[in-house]
């Protein structure tokens, strides 16, 4: 027997099959098989420099001399980041770095370490 998925949007068990859908009797949520593998498929896998995949709360360093706009500082080369955090923007890693501050950096300029 086939094992149908639960509700993702209440979590109900009793989920049956109509046509190429799914319905939840419970909350009378409606959704496609191809909806859930496309949400699955869609998740964004961010990667360092040289391919590692980068989580939340990673340390990276950071593989060149980057120039801060603005305040003409230098971020130099071999720089530890402690616990980044992913964001979904043009610069995806989120940090705090010591002397520095908070800063937005591009994860093609860091080396997990």
């Amino acid at each position: 027997m086939n094992a149908l998925p639960p509700c993702p949007h209440c979590h109900s068990q009793f989920t049956y099959e109509d046509g190429g859908a799914y319905v939840c009797p419970e909350c009378a949520h409606e959704w496609t098989a191809s909806a859930d593998t496309a949400a699955e498929a869609s998740a964004k896998v961010y990667r360092d420099s040289a391919g590692n995949v980068l989580n939340d709360g990673d340390t990276v360093t950071v593989i060149k001399d980057l120039k801060l706009k603005g305040s003409g500082g230098v971020i130099k080369m071999g720089t530890k980041v402690k616990n980044i955090r992913l964001v979904d923007s043009d610069h995806d890693i989120d940090c705090k770095i010591d002397g520095f501050g908070a800063m937005s950096l591009k994860s093609e300029f860091v080396r997990k370490a």
